[in-house]
């Protein structure tokens, strides 16, 4: 069975772990951010030092114990009665983080929809990035190197992603207003494909 989904997308700091989670308390949709299904590994495992070993350098961790993991997350969360795929929405971020992840997940993906989040000021991504690691204790997101690191990451490798699933499934969203006006421009979108 493929998973009804949506995607939500963007570099690095611009919301979309924000406003995936928001989404993902709404009844009928089920919010999966890859980000945190790595930092709630732990440290010791052999796929915790794997994710430290890369994110700690601003890279992306390897494509197929990316794909394993999640495949392992989404399967224990409908196990467990958290989601229900015949009823839920699947609303992920973080993943697919490339084509080549984006193409593995072909079979397991029904995608209706991408949503771009994007600012228009590459400052407002890492003052977020900055306040999330003060926020959050995210080390990842403190160091200026790292974070300049991983934004080019995106560029090169989770860009193309918005190509692969082609223009008509992308919905742009301009996240340089609030965090509300930003969801406000979400849920307009949603309601249009629920018609």
């Amino acid at each position: 069975m493929k998973y009804r989904t949506i995607l939500m997308f963007g570099a690095p700091g611009s919301g979309k772990g924000t406003h995936g989670k928001i989404l993902g308390s709404i009844p009928g949709f089920f919010h999966c951010a890859c980000g945190d299904v790595f930092r709630n590994l732990r440290a010791d495992s052999d796929l915790g030092k794997v994710f430290i070993a890369y994110s700690s350098r601003g890279k992306l961790v390897p494509d197929a114990p990316t794909v394993e993991l999640w495949r392992n997350t989404i399967t224990a969360t409908t196990q467990t009665g958290r989601f229900h795929p015949k009823a839920d929405t699947l609303v992920l971020d973080g993943i697919p983080r490339n084509v080549a992840q984006a193409k593995m997940l072909e079979n397991t993906l029904d995608v209706v929809a991408v949503f771009y989040l994007s600012s228009s000021k590459t400052e407002n991504l890492i003052a977020r990035l900055q306040r999330r690691a003060l926020k959050d204790n995210r080390l990842d997101d403190a160091n200026l190197h790292i974070i300049r690191q991983r934004l080019k990451v995106y560029e090169r490798e989770t860009r193309p992603v918005l190509k692969f699933y082609g223009e008509k499934l992308v919905h742009a969203i301009n996240t340089d207003g609030s965090p509300a006006a930003t969801f406000a421009m979400i849920l307009e979108q949603v309601v249009q494909l629920e018609k």
